[in-house]
């Protein structure tokens, strides 16, 4: 293994972003929320009040560039 690696940061936040939805989907759905529902709410109005603190949810959400987060949404969509 003496080859130079080469990371795309893009890689890493695509990464980062799955992880976050996947993890605040999970807390959604342990409250009793219907996640997606909660998560489209969030990503068109912008209101964190739409996801719980529970598990650190909404600061977790926060954290994500809503209009990148559309986009990664919507090329994935797109593409699969």
């Amino acid at each position: 293994m003496d080859h130079t690696r080469r990371f795309s940061i893009s890689r890493e936040r695509e990464q980062e972003m799955r992880e976050v939805l996947s993890l605040v989907y999970a807390a959604l759905r342990e409250k009793g929320y219907n996640p997606i529902s909660q998560i489209v709410g969030y990503l068109l109005s912008e209101d964190p009040t739409y996801i719980t603190n529970h598990q650190n949810a909404r600061g977790l959400i926060r954290r994500l560039d809503r209009d990148e987060l559309l986009q990664e949404l919507v090329k994935f969509y797109l593409t699969n």
